[in-house]
């Protein structure tokens, strides 16, 4: 046997063993709620809500920046005055939202990570656009494009995840105009799972679309959801031309996009929980109506970012009794109009992983799961407002969100009469431990959560006293020691490179976003 031979078939041997000894993570599938939702709101006042909001679009009007939406609602008889306010007919808005479908199944490079949305069907998504992150020495600074591979990584094999997102933080290290190419190639590159799609421009978004067709072949798009943009209003009242652009190119290639108003509450709404809703629902349902007038029948998900702000520093803030209450008026909005919603999750203000990061963020997840969002955005890693991401953070917001996901299943009675024969198998005074029941049940019959530290104070010292930032920090460097690259199409990755230097030949390096390349 030659030398070359001996090392190939060494090397065979350690790759099959590597393989074995992969972790196996495998991700849960869609949600599908099994609790009854929280519906504060009566039917009065559900309807109370809805006619005040048609009473906006039609008295006050929402702008539209943008001659093409102008023009898109001429065509369709809107009322428009002084060249860009849009007063839209309340029959006119509810005959298009009715062909907005009440459900989306999206399509994952690995078709065993296929999801479903809307009804009672939900996934959760990270977080996304932090200008700064917390990295594995939980230091805060800049992140770079190999530090939102990281991230994706940590996406990938985070089982509650049903997403790698996009920029989950942005890569400060790429000019602005070619960052939507890398983010990108990023998202598909290092996980399988289903991604979200650049909107900071309309070529942008064309450029996303345009690598979503490399990946999943010619003409896939025009009858699978891939990816998701998001469009975000500018609350009061106010839809901007990058977003509407961009709107439109997800419209056309018919994929799903986010219709979500910006809500500061107090700031850029009314000082009123339930005025704040009636606002914020008239700007959705007018961005709603609008993806039906570039494209009838393309999907579109009831979209909002909520947060309230103090009245002392003009400061967000999250966690708040208000957002839990918006959370569930405009779950029952959306299901008055039958569409999906999106709504975001485990946010907090704190500048650290401390307790306040924790208290929020489990204040928002319950509200979240309890009012039946469908796409649960924010899912992993978001505090300081949004402004940094935490490694530390993310991976324990991804088991919170495998919590929550056991929780919102709903009781499980398939081993009712089963469990009910062990009581009288052990009897008074007896223990369980032993059961045969309790052998091929224990794994699913109570959450174990892997982060969070229930032993005693004595195994905790033994231990070496960790606090939960230095189990997920090191819980989180296994990972990434253990990650595994889903394996992408040679082709097909060659195919997206070649389009990346192209547009990068093609778009000026500058720092500012590409609207005209």
């Amino acid at each position: 046997m030659t030398a070359q031979l001996q090392v190939s078939r060494r090397g065979g041997r350690e790759a099959r063993r590597t393989i074995r000894m992969a972790p196996k993570i495998d991700m849960l599938p869609t949600l599908t709620r099994g609790l009854p939702v929280v519906e504060p709101m009566d039917a009065e006042q559900v309807e109370r809500v809805h006619e005040a909001s048609l009473a906006i679009l039609e008295e006050v009007g929402v702008v539209f920046r943008d001659p093409v939406a102008i023009a898109d609602w001429k065509k369709v008889g809107a009322d428009v005055r002084a060249d860009d306010r849009v007063h839209l007919d309340r029959g006119l808005v509810m005959e298009l939202i009715k062909t907005i479908p009440p459900k989306v199944e999206y399509f994952a490079r690995d078709p065993s990570k296929n999801v479903e949305l809307g009804e009672n069907k939900s996934i959760f998504v990270p977080m996304t656009g932090a200008p700064y992150m917390r990295d594995l020495d939980d230091v805060r600074r800049g992140p770079t494009i190999a530090d939102l591979g990281t991230f994706h990584k940590l996406a990938h094999m985070m089982p509650a995840l049903h997403s790698s997102a996009h920029h989950i933080v942005e890569p400060m290290d790429l000019v602005v105009a070619h960052r939507h190419l890398h983010i990108t190639y990023s998202s598909m590159k290092h996980s399988d799972k289903i991604f979200m799609g650049m909107t900071t421009s309309p070529k942008n978004a064309e450029d996303v679309l345009d690598m979503c067709e490399i990946l999943f072949g010619e003409g896939f798009l025009e009858t699978h959801a891939v990816t998701t943009g998001n469009c975000n209003g500018n609350s009061p009242l106010v839809w901007d031309q990058v977003m509407l652009g961009a709107m439109r190119a997800f419209c056309r290639r018919n994929q799903p996009v986010l219709c979500s108003p910006f809500v500061l509450g107090g700031a850029n709404t009314p000082a009123s929980t339930a005025a704040a809703v009636a606002q914020l629902n008239a700007e959705a349902l007018s961005a709603l109506a609008y993806t039906q007038v570039v494209r009838k029948g393309c999907p579109a998900i009831y979209g909002h970012y909520l947060a309230t702000v103090s009245m002392q520093s003009g400061a967000p803030m999250a966690g708040t009794p208000e957002i839990s209450l918006m959370n569930f008026m405009i779950g029952q909005m959306a299901r008055r109009y039958n569409v999906p919603w999106r709504t975001s999750n485990l946010l907090g203000g704190a500048k650290v992983f401390d307790a306040q990061a924790g208290y929020e963020s489990a204040m928002t997840m319950m509200a979240v799961l309890m009012s039946g969002a469908n796409y649960i955005w924010h899912s992993a890693g978001w505090n300081e407002a949004g402004m940094h991401c935490s490694i530390a953070k993310f991976v324990v917001d991804a088991e919170v969100c495998a919590m929550g996901y056991r929780m919102t299943q709903g009781i499980q009675w398939d081993d009712f009469d089963e469990a009910l024969a062990a009581v009288r198998d052990v009897g008074p005074g007896g223990h369980y431990f032993g059961h045969p029941h309790t052998q091929a049940n224990f794994e699913r019959a109570f959450f174990i959560p892997k982060l969070f530290d229930n032993n005693s104070v004595e195994q905790w010292y033994a231990d070496g006293s960790k606090d939960i930032k230095q189990r997920a920090l090191e819980h989180a460097r296994r990972l990434l020691v253990e990650y595994q690259e889903p394996t992408l199409d040679i082709a097909k990755d060659e195919e997206l490179r070649a389009y990346i230097d192209r547009r990068s030949r093609e778009i000026p390096a500058v720092d500012a976003l590409n609207e005209d390349y």
